[in-house]
């Protein structure tokens, strides 16, 4: 019994590994083909489609910031506080900006009142200028007629002075005849007496004359400084033209002065407006660093406000990756923070340089130290719909491109939205 059992138990261990090597093509067959099978579905399921994790929700992120410096006297708005566009976030100290604007308010009140006293002295030099010429014309030729009155008249003040003095001869000569006759007893007392008032009456016949001469010598020298005035006069109303030009520059002047008066208290009442800090446009607030009674300035920024109803995804496609993509396709967008929910929108544009060209330090492939890298090129996603709601800038998002599908928008659109070539 033993002697028989014993070649049957040599004999089963030399069949073992013939078995496994006759498995061994079969199981290494089936792992090819369910390699292939794999890689063939891959292929069918992204035909026609680009895809990329390296994306991130963006949006519109402003730092508000003061205008002008001051201190906070009130805030208005805390974080992630939703705020429509013109909203008070803080409010500064106004009292000096309030001064100010009363200040500018009286300088223009002044302007105003300088260019009404400046266009009254025009109209009043254009006046002048009209009149007084022919009134400095008309004042000359009278003085000048006065001139030749006098004149005329100091002629027969010497014409009288000359025949007084003839009669006092006349009447001396008669006086002393008359004396010497007196004496000789020809003629009477009573001639005699007749003679001699007739010499007196001559002699202040004469002084009369030499008086009216002294007069009318003075008239001439009146008129003469008549004349003078006169001159004057026409000179200064001859100087009409150049007192209008000037009053014209004062009005210019005074109206330069309105001007920049308006323009302080334009500035003015902006600097006060600038004193309540608002929000541009409709957001969340975020990131509130402003405290009551903190000094600021436009160097430091009080709150960052995202804007929330706009927003889109910018993808970093390889560069091998972006050869049939263009505005208008259709793309898929999953966001960590939502599971396999699924966003929808469209390629918007594509970035003209890649991202290491806006690097800090861009690399320079001259210097020698080249090293070939895959670049990425920025796409910019639209989103479409509004179950964008939820998601938040910054987060992290998955991106499938339809490069085979047809754009979503029409040709027009999609051609404005393609690069400048």
């Amino acid at each position: 019994m033993q002697n028989q059992s014993t070649p049957a138990s040599t004999n089963a261990p030399a069949e073992a590994p013939v078995r496994s090597k006759r498995k061994a093509p079969v199981v290494f067959g089936a792992l090819i083909a369910l390699a292939v099978c794999t890689g063939g579905i891959y292929v069918l399921l992204t035909w026609g489609t680009e895809s990329t994790d390296n994306a991130q929700v963006e949006g519109h992120v402003l730092q508000i910031a003061a205008r002008l410096p001051g201190q906070i006297e009130a805030v208005l708005a805390e974080e992630n506080q939703q705020v429509k566009a013109g909203d008070l976030l803080v409010q500064l100290d106004a009292k000096e900006l309030k001064a100010r604007v009363e200040a500018a308010k009286g300088d223009q009140e002044a302007a105003e009142a300088a260019v009404l006293a400046a266009s009254s002295g025009l109209a009043l030099a254009e006046s002048n200028a009209s009149t007084g010429l022919q009134e400095a014309e008309g004042g000359l030729e009278q003085a000048e007629s006065g001139l030749r009155s006098s004149r005329a008249s100091v002629d027969q003040a010497k014409a009288d002075r000359d025949g007084a003095e003839a009669r006092l001869h006349l009447a001396a000569a008669e006086y002393a005849r008359t004396v010497e006759l007196y004496r000789q007893k020809v003629v009477t007392k009573s001639d005699l007496d007749t003679h001699q008032s007739a010499y007196t009456q001559a002699k202040a016949q004469l002084a009369q004359a030499h008086a009216h001469l002294q007069n009318m010598e003075a008239s001439i020298r009146g008129s003469s400084g008549s004349i003078t005035v006169a001159k004057g006069r026409l000179d200064a109303a001859k100087t009409g033209p150049q007192q209008v030009a000037l009053a014209s520059a004062a009005v210019a002047q005074a109206k330069a002065r309105l001007t920049q008066a308006k323009a302080a208290l334009t500035l003015a009442e902006l600097n006060l407006s600038y004193a309540d800090v608002r929000a541009p446009f409709d957001g969340i607030i975020t990131k509130r660093s402003a405290e009551p009674g903190q000094l600021v300035g436009p160097d430091r920024a009080l709150f960052a406000i995202v804007a929330a109803n706009e927003l889109w995804v910018v993808a970093n496609f390889k560069e091998d990756q972006i050869a049939h993509m263009q505005p208008g396709q259709p793309v898929s967008v999953t966001v960590d923070a939502f599971g396999r929910q699924v966003f929808k929108g469209q390629v918007e544009s594509l970035a003209t340089a890649t991202g290491a060209r806006f690097s800090l330090l861009p690399p320079d492939n001259s210097s020698g130290n080249f090293i070939k890298v895959t670049q990425r090129i920025p796409v910019r996603i639209r989103l479409i719909g509004a179950g964008s709601a939820g998601l938040r800038v910054g987060m992290s998002a998955e991106v499938q491109v339809d490069t085979a599908g047809k754009p979503l928008l029409g040709e027009a659109q999609a051609s404005a939205l393609q690069p400048a070539k």
